[in-house]
């Protein structure tokens, strides 16, 4: 039972009464009346517990766009039900209406129909309905909180996913199903032509060339078939934000835009995400398949704010990977976490694999650097230029070691990424 707003006034004027009716007895009956017309007002209100909740609607919904989710609300009781209803949702899941108004006769449905325009990645869970029925009088109502169990994936935004035609034009060129005048060395043998001049001598196939009157070249194609491990380092460095994103996110968003790039290439591509533990994976995926099974296994994921454990993570890769592959480990620039952590490993892991670094830059920084407005913005622009330095310097080191390493804003990163890999490609080291 829930006393309204109504009885509260009331109660209140039922206080002033014994200003104007001095004697007990009409105070009593007074109150008598009150509580029976209270009594009355609850027994004519509605059954709430008859009544029963399904769901249906949409489980999965891109970030940025909206879900639709219904409510199905019956009657199993021998009256009708009159109330206000409120299908509570985190906040994060943006739910609308939040409260709505609900006649269900005896024995009949009526549907709900809720909104969802969720502002954050990952699960977002029904929690109760709740279901108010007031009385005709409106002194008092009866209240029930049930669960409605429903629970909306929310998968990640993909933004680069408009860089995706102009990526794979490029790598038609390089395949050769396009035609353009661009010459690379690839590491598949694709055919014989004739000599012409600039072409390199190594590629000369003498064999052929004794066979007929003219000087016979082979002509190369990048190897398919190769293998893309990609590591989302889901440690603390990942919960940072860059303006208003995540950077786990933006990592995110890079590895989905490099892995349908890839597929398309003919290349098997493979995800890992680690901080001290397996968070996600997905390994064998078909081409056709493995944008879904990233995406699903992306979408729960969130940073913890623990520091990555870099020999763990080596370790967990070369147990899964036995023949050589491009490593892509999507993580941030952070000296202290790359020279105590990921530097020594190195070797270990470039003596096996071609191994990348994508990082994702803050360019606060940048504009940070060249301000000199006042005192503050000098010892702003100071540090800031103390930390590029250092970014330089680790990007240096880790060349060094004949690592890949590209490093590039929000806006940029997944793009500059996938050029980078067309690079590769369109050198023979891939």
């Amino acid at each position: 039972m829930a006393l309204t707003g109504r009885l509260g006034l009331l109660a209140a004027l039922g206080a002033l009464v014994p200003i104007f009716l001095p004697s007990w007895w009409a105070l009593a009956a007074l109150w008598a009346v009150l509580a029976a017309a209270v009594a009355a007002d609850l027994a004519l209100a509605g059954n709430v517990r008859a009544l029963r909740f399904h769901r249906s609607g949409d489980a999965r919904v891109r970030l940025g766009e909206t879900a639709s989710v219904t409510l199905i609300v019956e009657n199993l009781g021998r009256r009708r039900v009159k109330a206000r209803l409120r299908d509570v949702w985190p906040p994060s899941a943006a739910a609308t209406p939040r409260a709505t108004r609900v006649d269900v006769p005896a024995g009949e449905r009526r549907r709900v129909e809720m909104t969802l325009a969720p502002t954050r990645r990952g699960d977002r869970a029904a929690v109760t309905v709740v279901v108010r029925s007031a009385g005709p009088l409106g002194l008092a109502a009866r209240q029930l909180s049930r669960p409605a169990p429903w629970t909306v994936r929310v998968l990640p935004a993909f933004p680069s996913r408009r860089h995706l035609p102009a990526k794979l034009a490029k790598l038609r060129e390089l395949t050769g199903n396009h035609v353009a005048l661009i010459r690379g060395q690839g590491t598949e043998f694709d055919s014989l032509r004739e000599y012409v001049d600039g072409d390199d001598v190594r590629s000369i196939d003498w064999r052929a060339t004794a066979r007929r009157a003219d000087v016979v070249v082979r002509t190369w194609r990048p190897e398919r078939d190769r293998r893309i491990y990609l590591v989302l380092d889901t440690g603390r460095t990942s919960a940072g934000r860059v303006g208003d994103i995540p950077r786990l996110d933006c990592s995110m968003d890079a590895a989905m835009l490099l892995g349908a790039l890839a597929s398309r290439a003919g290349d098997r591509v493979d995800l890992l995400a680690y901080d001290r533990r397996v968070r996600a994976r997905v390994e064998g995926a078909s081409r056709t398949d493995l944008l879904p099974s990233m995406v699903h296994a992306m979408a729960p994921l969130e940073p913890e704010l623990i520091e990555s454990d870099a020999a763990g993570m080596v370790s967990a890769l070369m147990s899964r990977v036995r023949q050589r592959c491009l490593v892509v480990l999507l993580t941030e620039l952070n000296t202290a976490a790359i020279e105590e952590g990921l530097l020594p490993l190195l070797p270990r892991l470039t003596a096996r694999h071609l191994v990348m670094i994508a990082a994702v830059s803050d360019p606060r920084v940048g504009e940070m650097a060249a301000g000199r407005g006042d005192l503050a913005a000098v010892y702003d622009a100071a540090a800031a230029e103390r930390a590029r330095g250092e970014r330089r310097r680790l990007t240096a080191e880790l060349r060094s070691y004949g690592v890949e390493v590209v490093d590039a804003p929000p806006a940029e990163i997944a793009p500059a990424l996938a050029d980078a890999y067309l690079a590769l490609k369109a050198a023979g080291r891939l």
